[in-house]
C-alpha cells in the first residue's frame, strides 16, 4: 500500500499561473530504471569483471566512490567514472539501452504542454554522453524548447547557485514556472529560489513503490497533473 495515498488526490497546479514549464529528466520524464540498473548492477559487476573480485566487494568499492562526490559534478560525470573506475561508461550504457523508455503519460503532458504554447524546458544533471543516448532512444525531445544541463552551467542542480545560473540564461519568472523533479533536496533548491509551481515525482522507477513527499504536490505520473 502507499505509504501516502491521499497526497495523490491534492488539488493540482494553478495552470493559469504558469508561464515556463521546466522538467527534470531520469526519474521524472524517464524511468529510473535504467539508471538504478546501470550504476548499481551493470557498473559493479563490470568492475568484478574487470579485477577478478567477488560482486559484494566490487559493489562496497563502487559505492564508497559514488559516496565520495556525491552532490557535485563529478558525480554525474560519465567521462570522469570512466577513467576513475577504468571502465568504458559510454560503451556499457548503450548494452543496457533497451532500458531507457519514457514514464507513463510523459507524451501525453508534453504534448497537452506544447499545444498551449508553453515553453518546456528540460533542466537535468545528466552527462552529455547519457542525454545524447536518452534522446536518440525516446521522443520526448521533440517537445522540448530547450535543454538545460548542469554541466554546461557549472553547477548540479543541488547546488545554491545553479538556479541562478539558470535564469541568467533562461530569464524565466520564478514565480511563474513549474518545476517537475523526483529529488526531494532539489526541489528545495528550487522552492528558496522562489520557483512558484513544485511538483514531486513519487514514483522515479517502475521497480520501485512510490513514496510520496510530504511537503511538495506529490504524483505518481503527469496523469494527475494535466492541464484541463
Amino acid at each position: 500500500m502507499d505509504p501516502h495515498p491521499d497526497m495523490a488526490l491534492r488539488p493540482g497546479l494553478d495552470w493559469s499561473r504558469i508561464q515556463t514549464v521546466l522538467l527534470d529528466m531520469d526519474g521524472t520524464l524517464l524511468d529510473r530504471h535504467f539508471d538504478d540498473t546501470f550504476f548499481l548492477e551493470i557498473i559493479p559487476k563490470a568492475y568484478a569483471d574487470l579485477h577478478r573480485l567477488k560482486m559484494a566487494v566490487a559493489r562496497h568499492r563502487v559505492l564508497a566512490a559514488y559516496k565520495q562526490v556525491e552532490g557535485t559534478l563529478e558525480w554525474y560525470d560519465l567521462a570522469y567514472w570512466s577513467r576513475r573506475l577504468d571502465l568504458d561508461f559510454a560503451k556499457l550504457q548503450n548494452e543496457v539501452s533497451h532500458l531507457i523508455r519514457p514514464h507513463p503519460y510523459v507524451m501525453t503532458f508534453l504534448e497537452k504542454i506544447t499545444s498551449m504554447g508553453l515553453p518546456v524546458h528540460l533542466v537535468t544533471n545528466a552527462h552529455p554522453w547519457s542525454l545524447q543516448l536518452k534522446l536518440s532512444q525516446t521522443p520526448i525531445g521533440s517537445s522540448l524548447t530547450g535543454i538545460w544541463t548542469s554541466h554546461n552551467l557549472g553547477y548540479p542542480k543541488e547546488h545554491a547557485q545553479f538556479w541562478p545560473r539558470l535564469q541568467e540564461q533562461l530569464r524565466f519568472d520564478p514565480e511563474k514556472t513549474l518545476f517537475a523533479d523526483d529529488s526531494e533536496p532539489i526541489l528545495e533548491g528550487a522552492a528558496a529560489f522562489g520557483v512558484g509551481q513544485l511538483v514531486h515525482m513519487a514514483r522515479p522507477s517502475s521497480a520501485v513503490p512510490p513514496i510520496y513527499s510530504h511537503r511538495f504536490l506529490s504524483v505518481v505520473d503527469f496523469r494527475q497533473i494535466l492541464p484541463p
